[in-house]
């Protein structure tokens, strides 16, 4: 029904006053709900209608938003998270509204002031909801309408919102995009994921939803028999997937955006490859993007996210040609460390189709490592592999789509996670080694059968992602620390040769294995670590394990494994390590003491996904020369100049190289011996990001001068691509430079302004690449505006654009920052990243450490015009023996004290808020560190190191200044 205060939104004056009070009075009086105008700086702002809705039994509390005037436009409803209510989503309802949707976000059953039980999205609860919150849609006049009754809408939302954006395209017809975001495909496969118990997040999800007896009655029935059995049934399975997108399978068929965390033990990726798979089928448009974080923390890249849901929605619900979708596969990957929260920095890498979970397997041998000590256990036997299986795709997994074990291709499934492991390292039992490792002969798999205890009550179990934490171990693991835990005794451990070469994993990596038990049913958890050079570290990719239940008749014979679907980077040098332990602290283990024996069947197959590149691709090589009228115009100034010296020839040597600086001086003006810069020297190579840094009068600004041939050195050289530079030298064509802005017509289009520039230099116009430099820059629908109308930040990204017409192979750029907020600094260092990503190089000069830690790959630091230290970032900050610990509760005095006296804590202090420490490590390890933080029952949060560039260049200057 029509509200009638929607027909005077357009009247309404843009002051408020008396007229805002006479607009709720007359809401409240025709008792249809409540308009707010949400709080927005834009015209026309965005409107807020709350309203409670009766249907199907249950009271709905509602949110409508909408922005502009009467006019026809697409819907979009928005799902909250288990747990959650619709204020959740407020924010990113009242930006799609302002971008030309109407907007419906609701709580669901159970939460927020909606009434009704928790019936986990069954089809006739939280499904029908939102069923009837589309009929509700089709009767308003400004909602786009595909017929009678049938409204244009897309459905999006996070994790138990997502999962009802995939049941309501199955269920209803009228449902035409969805979007859905760490979701699940099957419940019971994330919940039970080959019949093993996932306890924890079970837990976890009866509690958030406000205890048992806030859901349907068989739900908590069903709940309640699992957890005290420790073992679901058939019973369980079939109630939780009859709720699940997969019983809807065949009938979802509309374009899908699936958003899947990497980060995340919960709902793996495993879910959202069977999405993909089943979706695609029916003949659907799918994009498949793999996120930082999940469910166990980590970074959401919320701005990314919602943009590119609102670009999905944009082309399939607005029919917009122009919008981008993005590519067919996105996967965020780990680039670096940011200083201020130890989180990992981001970078994308793509395809143009989504691979699959075992696309480019290549198969890694594996040895047995020696026998561990089992009390009362039976002695090593002969192993029983020898055959090298081709890699399958299908078979035990960890979420399998159909359930249970299977010899053909799953549908579905993925992997789930993986801890680290301990025992005794031996000797391999062959001396060959397969195509990635230290040789190139093949090895039989196998080794020793290897024999290990399910204790009595599963105590003490392994641990690997712990839900409430996992999000600060699965961090570290990004940053190649690892904290998993197994103990002696309770563990199958197989590692391979050193690999001869880096290999990038992406997807579930497999093994074929004989397992045996000496009563019932083994139930392991399997892991894969990449294991440092020296054998000292071993990091597990996102704290993950996948767990398998291998019943008496699969026992004895080849059973192939799907381990946890990653996407991680293993260096040269480090070898793989396979374990299959008896015990996890996330899963419900067997109270009864057994023994089981594992010997391998194969080697482990690993996918690369080669069709998945990182960054952007290289430009064409005719954007690596020099225009002929650049030369021309070069020539020209080199022969008119008044003042002349001889010019040395160009060095083929360097001919590859940037930048390299040799004894540069520079005295300052009517000084005999006071200088700029002295002996100045170092060198920069393609692809990388220098930052030069340095306190005031280092002689920063002097070395960018003399380096873009504005002023004469004293002494020395500076060669770029091996010619050396002097004023008007041609190769200067090759460098772009930006310093502290740039001037611009403000009445003009920031394209206009570009084009304007370009035509000045009186070079060709196919020459400027204005499309690439944009791009880059990423000012999007921006460059069609006058000037005047941009922000400080959309200002300094044009004049990055502008300095980087032409694609010059050297860009520099003298405090980009300079005036921007956090948002638009960040931006910023995206757009540096990027053209460096390309193979070019960027020399950027700034005060703030921070921002240079984090998008930078090489560092030059400067003092009284001396080069104090040179080289990568890493090396500079160098890893230190502080370790930086938050926690979600503040930390009390006594607690302190106890964890400085834990063997190998050299002090541990309080941070200033309390909510964390600072500990210094005197002969522990980090994961030795987390296991007893974990013991002390400490709220931990995160844990990385604490040693910043600020501290490293603090220290630089003080020793230079010494």
């Amino acid at each position: 029904m029509e509200n009638p205060t929607s027909r005077w939104r357009h009247r309404l004056p843009r002051t408020r006053g008396r007229w805002a009070a006479v607009v709720a009075a007359l809401a409240v009086l025709v008792g249809a709900g409540t308009w707010t105008a949400a709080a927005d700086d834009s015209v026309p702002p965005v409107q807020r209608h709350d309203r409670m809705m009766k249907m199907n039994g249950v009271s709905v509390d509602t949110s409508y938003f909408t922005s502009g005037g009467t006019q026809r436009r697409p819907a979009v409803l928005i799902g909250h998270g288990f747990g959650g209510s619709k204020n959740d989503v407020r924010a990113q309802a009242e930006k799609l509204a302002a971008d030309g949707y109407a907007v419906m976000t609701w709580s669901a059953r159970g939460f927020g002031r909606t009434s009704g039980e928790i019936t986990l999205n069954a089809p006739d609860g939280e499904v029908k909801d939102v069923s009837g919150l589309i009929d509700w849609l089709a009767d308003r006049p400004e909602v786009e309408l595909d017929a009678k009754g049938d409204p244009r809408v897309g459905v999006t939302g996070a994790s138990y919102g997502g999962a009802v954006s995939l049941l309501a395209a199955g269920h209803d017809r009228r449902v035409d995009a969805i979007a859905p975001v760490i979701s699940y495909w099957n419940l019971a496969d994330a919940l039970f994921p080959d019949g093993v118990f996932k306890k924890l997040w079970a837990g976890i999800f009866v509690s958030s939803g406000g205890g048992c007896e806030k859901f349907q009655k068989q739900l908590c029935e069903m709940y309640e028999r699992v957890a005290v059995s420790g073992k679901p049934d058939a019973a369980a399975r079939e109630l939780l997937t009859e709720r699940s997108p997969e019983a809807v399978a065949d009938r979802i068929d509309v374009p899908a955006l699936i958003l899947q965390g990497q980060s995340d033990s919960l709902f793996p990726l495993g879910q959202a490859d069977a999405m993909a798979k089943a979706i695609k089928a029916n003949g659907a448009p799918v994009s498949v993007d793999w996120i930082s974080g999940g469910h166990d923390g980590g970074d959401d890249e919320g701005d990314r996210v919602q943009s590119r849901v609102g670009d999905w929605f944009d082309r399939y619900l607005k029919e917009d040609e122009g919008a981008g979708t993005g590519p067919g596969f996105r996967v965020t990957r780990t680039g670096g460390v940011d200083s201020t929260d130890g989180a990992a920095l981001k970078r994308g890498a793509s395809s143009a189709t989504y691979p699959g979970l075992t696309s480019g397997g290549r198969k890694i041998a594996l040895t047995g490592a020696r026998q561990q000590p089992v009390p009362g256990g039976q002695q090593d036997e002969p192993a029983t592999g020898g055959k090298q299986d081709e890699p399958a795709t299908g078979g035990k997994q960890d979420e399998p789509a159909t359930g249970g074990k299977q010899d053909e291709p799953a549908t579905g499934g993925g992997g789930n996670g993986a801890a680290t492991g301990g025992g005794q390292d031996a000797p391999a039992t062959g001396d060959g080694r397969d195509e990635l490792g230290a040789g190139g002969q093949d090895t039989p798999a196998g080794g020793l059968t290897q024999t290990f205890r399910n204790p009595a009550g599963a105590n003490p179990p392994s641990i690997s992602a712990v839900p409430g934490i996992g999000g600060g171990l699965s961090q570290l693991s990004s940053l190649g620390v690892g904290l998993s835990l197994d103990f002696p005794g309770q563990y199958a451990r197989f590692e391979s040769a050193p690999l001869d070469s880096a290999v990038h994993v992406t997807g579930s990596p497999t093994v074929r294995v004989n397992v045996k038990a000496d009563q019932g049913d083994a139930v392991l958890f399997g892991k894969v670590y990449d294991v440092s050079p020296d054998g000292k570290q071993q990091v597990l990719p996102s704290q993950l394990v996948s767990p398998y239940r291998i019943t008496p008749d699969e026992q004895g014979k080849p059973v192939e494994l799907t381990l946890p679907a990653i996407d991680h980077e293993v260096d040269a040098g480090h070898r793989l390590r396979l374990v299959l332990s008896a015990t996890d602290l996330a899963y419900a283990s067997p109270a009864e003491p057994a023994t089981y024996s594992v010997s391998l069947d194969g080697p482990l197959t690993v996918p690369t996904a080669p069709a998945v590149k990182t960054a952007a691709a290289t430009l064409p090589w005719w954007t690596w020369g020099l225009p002929a009228a650049a030369l021309v115009i070069a020539a020209v100034l080199l022969l008119t100049a008044r003042r002349r010296t001889a010019t040395p020839a160009p060095d083929p040597a360097l001919t590859g190289v940037p930048l390299q600086i040799t004894g540069l001086s520079k005295k300052y003006a009517k000084s005999t011996d006071r200088y700029a810069v002295r002996d100045l020297g170092f060198r920069v190579e393609k692809g990388q990001v220098l930052g030069l840094l340095g306190p005031n009068g280092a002689g920063k600004t002097t070395t960018l001068r003399m380096l873009m041939g504005l002023i004469t050195p004293d002494a020395g050289e500076i060669r770029v691509f091996g010619h050396a530079i002097r004023p008007g030298a041609p190769v200067l064509s090759r460098v772009g430079s930006f310093v502290e802005g740039a001037g611009f017509l403000p009445h003009l289009s920031g394209r206009s302004n570009l084009e304007l520039y370009w035509q000045a230099t009186g070079r060709p116009a196919e020459d400027a690449h204005i499309d690439e430099a944009l791009e880059i820059a990423g000012l999007g629908d921006a460059l069609a505006r006058a000037v005047r109308t941009y922000s400080q930040g959309m200002r300094q990204r044009l004049a990055i654009a502008q300095a980087m017409l032409g694609m010059p192979d050297l860009l520099i750029l003298d405090e980009p920052t300079n005036g921007l907020d956090p948002p638009q600094i960040r931006e910023m260092r995206d757009v540096m990243i990027r053209y460096a990503a390309g193979g070019r190089t960027v020399i950027v000069s700034s005060h703030l450490l921070s921002e240079v830690e984090q998008s930078c790959t090489h560092l030059v630091v400067m003092d009284r015009g001396r080069l104090v230290q040179a080289g990568p970032v890493d090396e500079i900050t160098g890893s230190g023996d502080m370790l930086l610990v938050t926690t979600d509760a503040e930390v009390t005095e006594p607690l302190v004290d106890k964890v400085a006296a834990l063997p190998g804590i050299g002090s541990a202090v309080r941070l200033d808020d309390g909510h964390g420490l600072l500990v210094r490590l005197d002969g522990a390890t980090a994961s030795q560190l987390v296991s007893e933080l974990v013991r002390l029952d400490v709220p931990v949060t995160g844990v990385g190191p604490h040693r910043r560039l600020e501290d490293a260049f603090l220290t630089l200057i003080s020793q230079g200044s010494a």
